[in-house]
C-alpha cells in the first residue's frame, strides 16, 4: 500500500481563527504570523494506493469560485490538486475514491469544477464518494456558524453523480483504514487510521489542523463544539500516546508529521518529520 501526500492549495487563514482563546503573544512562538496576522496554510490531502483502490483523502478547495474568493485566502493560483497527483504520476481518472473528513469548502471544493456549460461536475470520472452520513445532513442544512463554508456547487454535484455513498458508524472502511468520527470542530468529522508496517498514522483533517493545536486549548475559534473537541482531543490523544500513533497534518505548513508527548503542561508534539521519513511511501 503506497501512502503519498498532496498538495491541493497553499493559502493564509488568520491567526485568531486557527488558535481561538490562546492569545497571539503565546501561539505565534510555535507558529509565526506575519504582519497581516495571517499563517501559512496547506491542504494537505493523502493518496492511498492499495492497489486495487486509489482512495484520495479530502480534494482541497478548488479552482471554480470567484477571483476574491482566492485573493482573500491569499491562495497561490499555480498549486493545484490535479498537478499535484500529476507530479504523483496520477490523474484524476485514476482516483477510484474519495474520502472526505467533512464538507467544508476547503476540503470538499475540489472534487467539482464547471463544466463548458458552467454546471458544476464532478472531476473524478471512476470515483466513489464517501463522507459521515451526520455530516451530510449538518451541511445540507446548515446553521449561522458554519453555512458561508457549505457551498451547493461543491456538495449538490456529488449527490447528483449518484456516486456518493454515507459512512454511518465508526469501523472499518477497507482493510487497514479504520475510521472515527468526531464532533467538536463539525458534526460528523472523520478520522481516518491507516495500519502501516511501522504503525498507524492518523490522518488529522480538521480535529487537529496542525502541530501546534495538538495542546487541549489549542482549538480554533471556527470549531461548533470547542469543548466537545476538548474532550476528544484528551481521549483521541492519550491513545496516540499509548499506540503510539503519527499524527499526519492536513493544514500544517510547517510539519507533515509528528508524535505526541506528554510534558508537565499536557500532551505536546514529539518528534516531528516528513511521512517518508518514517515509511517508505511507495510501499507501506
Amino acid at each position: 500500500m503506497k501512502l503519498i501526500p498532496i498538495i491541493a492549495d497553499i493559502w493564509k487563514m488568520d491567526g485568531g481563527v486557527a488558535f481561538g482563546v490562546v492569545p497571539k503573544s503565546i501561539w505565534q512562538k510555535i507558529y509565526p504570523a506575519d504582519d497581516n496576522n495571517m499563517l501559512d496554510i496547506v491542504d494537505r490531502c493523502l493518496l492511498i494506493d492499495s492497489g486495487e483502490r486509489r482512495i484520495l483523502i479530502d480534494t482541497g478547495m478548488g479552482r471554480k469560485q470567484s477571483d476574491k474568493y482566492y485573493f482573500h485566502r491569499g491562495v497561490k493560483l499555480e498549486v493545484t490538486l490535479e498537478k499535484s497527483l500529476a507530479d504523483a504520476g496520477y490523474n484524476l481518472s485514476d482516483i477510484t475514491d474519495v474520502l472526505f473528513t467533512h464538507l467544508h469548502d476547503d476540503h470538499v471544493g475540489g472534487a467539482t469544477a464547471f463544466d463548458p456549460s458552467g454546471h458544476a461536475v464532478p472531476v473524478f470520472p471512476n470515483a466513489t464518494f464517501w463522507c459521515s452520513k451526520t455530516q451530510w445532513e449538518w451541511a445540507a442544512h446548515p446553521n449561522k456558524r458554519e453555512g458561508a463554508s457549505y457551498f451547493p456547487d461543491n456538495m449538490l454535484p456529488l449527490l447528483n453523480s449518484g456516486r456518493l455513498k454515507f459512512i454511518h458508524s465508526e469501523g472499518w472502511f477497507i482493510a487497514g483504514i479504520s475510521l472515527r468520527i468526531m464532533n467538536g470542530h463539525t458534526i460528523g468529522h472523520i478520522v481516518p487510521l491507516i495500519d502501516t508496517n511501522k504503525g498507524t498514522i492518523a490522518y488529522m483533517g480538521d480535529f487537529i489542523a496542525t502541530a501546534a493545536n495538538i495542546p487541549i486549548p489549542y482549538i480554533p475559534a471556527v470549531d461548533i463544539q470547542p469543548l466537545v473537541t476538548m474532550d476528544e482531543k484528551s481521549s483521541f490523544l492519550k491513545e496516540a500516546l499509548q499506540k503510539n500513533y503519527v499524527l499526519f497534518f492536513e493544514h500544517d505548513f510547517f510539519n507533515e508529521c509528528c508524535t505526541v508527548t506528554e510534558t508537565p503542561k499536557g500532551y505536546a508534539s514529539g518528534n516531528k518529520f516528513r511521512l517518508a521519513e518514517f515509511i517508505d511511501v511507495s510501499d507501506s
